[in-house]
């Protein structure tokens, strides 16, 4: 009997957290990386959410170990995230990104998730992981100003009349062109781990090192970051504004590809100390994480991808792409580093800082103010409703 209801839970645990993926596919991680290039023409809404959702599903893949081990993990010390902790921790947090996507307001999925996996971490006798909760709220408070901060300073460069775009936009793109050659993908490891294209080429030349700086790591990243400026140099010659256009849509891609490696584990990372119960590998459990995403992207995402591209501010590609540029590297920031974050709270920074650059215009004071609101409440919510649940539930059994 005992077994039977350990393994009701178990699914019930596996199912809210496929619900999770979904609900996160729908919202966040479909709805943000492309919806700049929708705001600006440069995609449909409808094959936004059709690409997106492959993105993702290669992101969550490739790169989601990180944030998948320090959700199940690191959050709390001391109490193992258990079957029944996990399915109750994750309905909470899944029904409350669920209101948001159908409301139309960007509930900030790394809140609820991190609210809700503390709730029912310490109402099970955890201690509090204050060092990586600094860490999580150091990103958190610094993301709208460092994110928008950037995206108004490269928007205002766009926009000022001394600076060539045919210059500056491929300029962007050798920038952007670095940042990829130094991320993380989990096949590039020779021994299990995860290493990066400027790593991995830069050991195969052989360069030797120069006061603890890699020359060959150097001397890829700019190669590739070159190539990058080059190529899209070569594409604005001929058109400048299908250069852009094109720019945009590797940016949303990249941004995509981000949202999977970060939003998956909020998905499946409390189910991470259930895994030895069930004999399945992490990787599985990625795949099956990037699914739930897929299937929420193609779902539910045209619907936020609308809200963000029309109703937080009337954007142009120059303003779209000084959104991404930021969005793109403090996704992967956190990734490295293996720290939950909101793309909501990423992208919107970023949309309304470009935004303010054409002197706020098209940007809604309303929806920001109701923004942050939902955000700041829907952790406070998320930690109070685990809580006092797993304490009730636990009391019943």
């Amino acid at each position: 009997m005992v077994a039977v209801a350990a393994l009701v839970t178990l699914v019930v645990a596996a199912a809210a957290s496929l619900f999770m993926a979904w609900a996160i596919g729908a919202g966040s991680s479909g709805s943000t990386p492309f919806a700049p290039a929708v705001g600006a023409n440069a995609i449909s809404v409808m094959r936004a959410g059709f690409v997106v959702g492959l993105l993702g599903f290669l992101g969550a893949v490739l790169q989601g170990e990180n944030v998948t081990q320090a959700v199940g993990t690191e959050l709390v010390g001391g109490a193992p995230i258990t079957a029944t902790a996990a399915a109750i921790g994750l309905l909470a947090a899944a029904a409350l990104v669920a209101v948001g996507v159908f409301t139309g307001y960007p509930i900030a999925t790394a809140f609820t998730v991190t609210g809700a996996v503390v709730g029912v971490g310490l109402a099970l006798g955890g201690e509090p992981a204050w060092l990586k909760y600094q860490q999580i709220l150091a990103l958190w408070v610094l993301t709208p100003f460092v994110g928008g901060g950037a995206a108004y300073g490269t928007a205002r460069l766009l926009r000022a009349e001394r600076a060539s775009e045919r210059v500056f936009v491929p300029l962007l793109a050798g920038v952007v062109g670095i940042i990829v050659a130094n991320i993380e993908f989990a096949v590039l490891g020779s021994e299990g781990g995860p290493s990066t294209i400027a790593g991995v080429a830069g050991s195969a030349l052989g360069l030797p090192s120069v006061r603890g700086v890699d020359l060959g790591l150097v001397v890829v990243s700019a190669l590739i970051g070159g190539l990058a400026a080059a190529a899209l140099a070569r594409k604005m010659a001929d058109d400048a504004a299908a250069g852009q256009r094109y720019f945009l849509l590797v940016l949303g891609a990249l941004v995509a590809f981000s949202a999977g490696g970060s939003q998956v584990g909020l998905a499946i990372g409390p189910l991470v100390p259930l895994l030895d119960q069930v004999a399945v590998p992490l990787w599985a459990l990625l795949v099956g994480g990037g699914l739930g995403l897929l299937a929420g992207s193609w779902t539910g995402a045209p619907r936020m991808i609308k809200a963000l591209a029309q109703d937080y501010s009337s954007l142009g590609p120059r303003r779209s792409i000084a959104a991404l540029i930021p969005s793109f590297a403090i996704a992967q920031i956190a990734v490295a580093f293996g720290v939950p974050v909101s793309f909501n709270e990423i992208i919107v920074s970023a949309i309304i800082g470009s935004g303010y650059a054409a002197g706020g215009s098209g940007v809604s004071r309303k929806k920001m103010l109701y923004t942050v609101l939902a955000w700041a409440g829907s952790l406070v919510l998320a930690f109070a409703v685990s809580y006092g649940v797993f304490l009730a539930v636990d009391a019943v059994v």
